[in-house]
């Protein structure tokens, strides 16, 4: 078993023997890809909320901001639930409709526009929930008690790109079009991936490159929860297809190594005494 996981053909077949379920999905995608953090499930719930249902789950001792719950989640492995008067991130209050437009929100976005006219349309033209949240659940992905909603990855962009050319390759899509504002890359991130059921790519913001803990160089992933599991089914089936998860080079086992392909100097020989 454990030799198995470090060969990724040996490795691809055990996860596709029987069902694959989210500890295998979570440990696919970290072993093959060498994911950094854990692989994040995220509920956006409509109903009251159940306390007997999350009774081992935490929330935040006062203000949390959406990007900092996600990141306990991905780096703690901790299991959160947030409410309206937990969020400290305005931007995640307009957003989750905890909140309507107000001159505040055109304040906020006044250094990322030209003036106020500006500002407030880059505000109102944001992905919202389509009515308003009564709490979100977060846990990692493995050890979520839900069905997740979405599965939020934070990986670098070479990372980023295996697990795109798999949606694309597993969902017949191309090119896949990911959803930019300039602020609210997490929960405005989210909530278009909740609404249209599609995958999601964005870069930090200024608040989860802060709050967040979003390091440069990583960037936001976001897959609805119902197609996770094509994703990384085709992304075992392609390993043993090919013999390795590598696109950069075919059928190597380490998607991001820098040998040069065509270079002619690093080639392999038999040792001749």
């Amino acid at each position: 078993m454990l030799s198995s996981l470090l060969d990724g053909l040996k490795f691809a077949e055990l996860m596709l023997s029987g069902e694959l379920d989210r500890e295998k999905i979570t440990i696919s995608l970290m072993n093959l890809l060498r994911l950094k953090y854990y692989p994040v499930a995220i509920k956006f719930s409509f109903e009251n909320f159940d306390r007997d249902v999350y009774s081992d789950y935490k929330t935040a001792n006062k203000f949390f901001t959406f990007c900092q719950y996600t990141a306990l989640s991905r780096q703690e492995g901790v299991k959160l639930v947030g409410f309206k008067n937990t969020m400290g991130c305005t931007n995640a209050h307009y957003v989750f409709r905890w909140k309507d437009f107000d001159e505040e929100e055109i304040k906020a976005h006044m250094k990322y526009a030209k003036d106020e006219t500006q500002a407030e349309f880059f505000v109102k033209s944001k992905p919202r929930l389509k009515k308003e949240l009564s709490y979100f659940a977060i846990a990692p992905l493995h050890s979520a008690n839900f069905s997740p909603d979405i599965v939020y990855i934070v990986c670098d962009v070479l990372q980023a790109y295996h697990i795109c050319n798999d949606y694309a390759s597993a969902f017949n899509v191309n090119p896949i079009r990911p959803n930019f504002t300039v602020n609210s890359a997490v929960c405005a991130g989210a909530v278009w991936c909740y609404n249209e059921n599609a995958i999601n790519i964005t870069p930090m913001c200024s608040g989860s490159k802060t709050s967040g803990k979003t390091e440069q160089g990583e960037i936001n992933v976001f897959i609805p929860g119902n197609q996770i599991e094509k994703v990384v089914r085709r992304m075992l089936e392609r390993t043993l297809e090919w013999g390795g998860v590598s696109f950069p080079r075919t059928g190597k086992p380490y998607p991001g190594c820098d040998v040069c392909k065509l270079c002619p100097v690093f080639k392999l020989k038999e040792i001749k005494l």
